[in-house]
């Protein structure tokens, strides 16, 4: 039996397991996902991803003179600046379902979709101020949040190995109407809110069983890493905003586990092999900003990390930059999905 089929069998024999010993915690968890989907994901990213489809297929192959010195530190390719802005505004993973569509169209090549399906899939305003913004008493404090997560995923654009393909990228000539980007937009909607509801259960059993003895901070961390919106949420439970602040940071560009699921859904053929250490080196970069923030605080607000959790941050940073040019030179990058 293969490592991959087995390790499927175990996981779905648990699941089982769980929900046989434990229906009720499952269902609660279930019913928090569904409500978090109804009153959260679905308002806040919905519009986007619509709108998203319609300005990509709109703006994708013309160059944007706005973009174009971030577009060439980057190495996009010239045409595709477009998925870049989307990126940085849609949410997550809208900018990951547009550098899929741009591959599948062959406006991009699957090497450039490899590299910018990182960088171009992040955490959009609609989401961070929604959900972030009650936590702070400073109402500056999001948008210093939503500026540190867009110079950490610029810094992991100009990291990534690869060079700038010197073929623009071509204009897409296919037309896309309303009721099209609608019935595209909803069929990722829903791809999105099932990973959604199947975290929340996970997460609620987790607490049940495991979570409840460890400390506040623990807790939130793990919900963090495996579901964004409901770590962002817990984050009121946590006094101080300093911590708050350094938490957010981390859990917006890493984007945790159920993005990473809705990422490799929507992605296609395209490569991850990127994926999972550029998020990683965007996590940890974003830490290290939001460290060196805490500075700008008032004494009563700063969360102080220690000097040698900072030195570890920026070793593991090099340490990510370092296996992904590494990883470069050992491979093509094909365009099969790694999971």
């Amino acid at each position: 039996m293969k490592r991959r089929t087995a390790a499927t069998l175990v996981f779905s024999s648990a699941g089982m397991l769980v929900l046989i010993l434990d229906g009720k915690a499952a269902l609660l968890g279930a019913q928090a996902g569904v409500e978090l989907c109804l009153n959260t994901v679905i308002p806040s990213l919905f519009p986007f991803f619509v709108l998203s489809v319609l300005l990509t297929q709109s703006i994708l192959g013309q160059t944007m003179a706005l973009l174009r010195p971030i577009g060439a530190l980057c190495r996009i390719p010239r045409g595709a600046e477009s998925l870049l802005l989307v990126g940085l505004v849609g949410g997550y993973p809208v900018g990951a379902q547009n550098v899929s569509r741009a591959c599948s169209t062959g406006c991009l090549s699957p090497s450039d979709g490899s590299r910018m399906i990182v960088f171009c899939n992040n955490a959009g305003p609609a989401f961070l101020f929604g959900i972030l913004s009650p936590l702070f008493s400073n109402r500056l404090i999001p948008w210093l949040l939503w500026g540190i997560h867009i110079l950490s995923a610029l810094t992991v654009g100009v990291l990534l190995p690869g060079s700038r393909s010197s073929v623009s990228v071509k204009r897409n000539t296919g037309r896309i109407t309303l009721p099209g980007a609608v019935e595209k937009a909803v069929k990722s909607m829903a791809l999105v809110c099932g990973w959604i509801v199947l975290f929340r259960m996970l997460l609620s059993v987790l607490e049940r069983w495991l979570l409840w003895s460890v400390p506040q901070p623990v807790r939130i961390a793990v919900a963090g890493i495996l579901e964004l919106s409901n770590g962002c949420i817990l984050l009121s439970r946590l006094s101080s905003e300093g911590m708050r602040f350094l938490f957010a940071a981390v859990f917006l560009s890493f984007g945790g586990v159920c993005v990473t699921m809705q990422t490799i859904s929507i992605a296609g053929g395209i490569s991850m092999r990127l994926y999972y250490p550029g998020k990683l080196l965007q996590a940890l970069i974003s830490f290290l900003l939001a460290a060196g923030c805490q500075s700008l605080f008032p004494a009563n607000m700063r969360c102080d990390v220690p000097m040698p959790i900072v030195a570890a941050c920026l070793l593991l940073s090099v340490g990510c930059a370092t296996y992904m040019n590494l990883k470069k030179k050992c491979s093509s990058f094909p365009a099969a999905s790694g999971v």
